[in-house]
């Protein structure tokens, strides 16, 4: 069942916000506290040189510590895992594995080569997750997805459309909950010209997540700001109800006076002026569903 409250959210969100663009995102990585966990850095998933993951491990983790995989976000055709190691920190100081894999980006590739490397790092994420490497003991780790805005739509792709995980060699059963973070989920027509580009005519129906929403999908949690400019919130409330109408599992949490980099930047826990609801309400959500 999807239940819809709107939160206030800390005023102070949209002025972490301005530390997440341009150089600023140095400021955050910096003051990012690196205690509590190891990482590894570059780990490659196929030959190109953005197809790489890095790999945050919090200390004490066992065969069976849950796994998070991250898409970043940035338009897709931005956007770096390097400055997401607040992510990474946030979320392993909660006891969760951390994996945040970088993709091909445009004018390199259009879609669906960017959700075909998404694909593509889950699946040897998680060869390598049970197998053991680079820090993780070997285990059946559950694994679940998460992105912010691109990679909220790339994420979502891969939690309602099976054939991207199967075509990788894994499978959407693999998936145990998927948090989208201020994402595009239901987007056309496209206006903007560079949009155009990323995605052909004759494939853009494929590129929207709610062309997806089912019941075959995973336990899912939708957070959107509703002073985001960037991405109306109605593309979560769309994705919601289509997902709850096809008997599907989705939650959707509006928070008033949030932008379009509120959802993320309410992970940066350095600074004591983070929007605690935010996340409090994912961290839950992702223990439940473990």
């Amino acid at each position: 069942m999807s239940i819809t409250r709107r939160f206030r959210a800390a005023p102070f969100v949209a002025g972490i916000a301005v530390l997440l663009t341009g150089c600023a995102s140095q400021v955050v990585d910096l003051i990012t506290s690196r205690a509590g966990y190891s990482v590894s850095k570059d780990i490659p998933y196929g030959p190109d040189p953005r197809q790489t993951y890095d790999l945050y491990v919090p200390d004490g983790a066992t065969a069976r510590t849950p796994l998070v995989v991250f898409i970043h976000g940035g338009s897709w055709d931005t956007g770096s895992k390097t400055i997401y190691r607040f992510v990474g920190q946030a979320l392993t100081a909660q006891g969760f594995v951390v994996a945040i894999p970088e993709y091909r980006l445009y004018p390199e590739v259009t879609f669906p080569a960017f959700v075909e490397d998404a694909a593509e790092a889950f699946a040897a994420i998680e060869d390598k997750a049970r197998a053991g490497a680079d820090g993780l003991p070997g285990g059946q780790h559950p694994m679940a997805l998460m992105g912010h805005s691109a990679g909220a739509q790339i994420a979502a792709l891969l939690a309602f459309d099976r054939s991207y995980l199967e075509a990788a060699g894994s499978s959407q059963e693999r998936i145990s909950a998927f948090v989208g973070l201020a994402g595009p989920y239901d987007f056309l027509p496209l206006t903007d010209e560079r949009y155009k580009r990323i995605f052909p005519p004759s494939l853009r129906q494929r590129s929207q997540p709610i062309t997806y929403a089912g019941s075959n999908g995973p336990p899912t949690l939708l957070i959107h700001g509703t002073a985001d400019k960037t991405v109306a919130a109605d593309n979560s409330v769309s994705m919601a109800r289509a997902i709850e109408r096809a008997g599907g599992q989705a939650t959707l949490r509006l928070f008033d006076d949030v932008d379009h980099l509120g959802p993320i930047s309410a992970f940066v826990t350095a600074l004591p002026v983070g929007d605690k609801a935010i996340r409090k309400t994912v961290f839950t959500f992702l223990r439940d569903h473990e």
